[in-house]
């Protein structure tokens, strides 16, 4: 036979063959809306940093979810804007406040047709911005514990399907399953940010959820983006406290992580498009640099194709659209 021996372009000559043997595929079903919940009715407050997103009010939650749960968006997972702050960050724990509400007006709009997941971390409600209860400027570990798992029992009493820590504590994924089992929700799921890296990407959020730090940083508990091993050994430790779903935060500069996660463990696998990817991609596609749909289907193919099974994701209304819903 003459050179070449194997020709593979002969499978991507056509659209219809390339989809027979398209290896990766991006479902509705993968895909999983973060909102922010705020305080008050008919709110709707643009977030600068991420264009196409606000601070939304529950009215405007519910609304929302109308459209984009008949497109076939499976969950929401929600973050809180409380009405005041303070050190110990006790509206996280208050069942009046705006996640607390959200969750119980999804749970009545949607039923079993929406899962309403829930970010349980202290840095939305603390007046310093940090995930956990302080010591000066430290963060203190077991003590902050207590308080995650109050909030954690505070969302699933107003209906929560899920919830989601986030503070990168140690043990607290054994100490929330303890408390939730306890309290009567052992067959409440908790996804675990397992390996969630002390990320430049995170900016955006931080205006969206008003959560900035107000000294320092967050390196002494999220992890050094340099480490993958050190990533393992956190996925391991939470699968072995009882996390249901493992996360890899943020996914986009750490496909690699998700790879190796998908082959060292059998539980579902989350990966988290941070705010600053989805930033990005709209301000290089606002500026003709990119093209816009595409940019947003390759990443999270992309993202898929590393091993992910859930893609937490600003763009998954639109996505949804875009792949003619369920």
């Amino acid at each position: 036979m003459g050179f070449p021996d194997k020709r593979m372009r002969r499978l991507r000559r056509t659209e219809t063959l390339r989809r027979m043997v398209r290896e990766t595929r991006l479902s509705v079903d993968n895909l999983i809306y973060p909102m922010f919940a705020c305080p008050g009715n008919n709110v709707r407050t643009p977030i600068g940093a991420m264009p196409g997103q606000f601070q939304l009010s529950v009215d405007q939650i519910v609304k929302d979810a109308e459209v984009f749960v008949k497109d076939g968006v499976p969950a929401v997972i929600l973050f809180g804007i409380p009405e005041k702050k303070d050190a110990l960050g006790t509206e996280a724990f208050n069942d009046k406040a705006p996640v607390q509400q959200a969750v119980r007006a999804l749970k009545k709009a949607f039923g079993h047709d929406l899962v309403v997941i829930t970010d349980v971390c202290m840095c939305e409600y603390t007046d310093h911005g940090h995930c956990g209860m302080l010591d000066g400027h430290e963060v203190l570990n077991d003590a902050t514990l207590e308080l995650l798992a109050k909030e954690a029992l505070s969302h699933v009493r107003a209906g929560a399907d899920m919830v989601a820590p986030s503070d990168m504590m140690d043990g607290r994924i054994a100490f929330i399953r303890q408390e939730l089992d306890e309290g009567g929700f052992e067959n409440i799921p908790i996804m675990a940010y397992a390996a969630k890296q002390a990320s430049v990407f995170y900016g955006p959020f931080r205006e969206a959820a008003e959560s900035a730090p107000k000294f320092g940083d967050r390196k002494s508990y999220q992890m050094d983006p340099a480490n993958a091993r050190e990533a393992m050994i956190e996925m391991a430790l939470d699968e072995e406290e009882g996390a249901d779903i493992l996360m890899v935060k943020p996914a986009g500069s750490c496909l690699d992580l998700i790879r190796m996660a998908r082959d060292e463990f059998d539980l579902p696998l989350a990966a988290y498009q941070v705010s600053g990817e989805y930033s990005m991609i709209k301000a290089a596609a606002e500026r003709g640099w990119l093209d816009h749909d595409r940019a947003i289907m390759e990443s999270l193919l992309a993202i898929r194709r590393a091993g992910a099974d859930m893609i937490l994701t600003y763009f998954a209304p639109h996505v949804a659209k875009l792949l003619g819903g369920r």
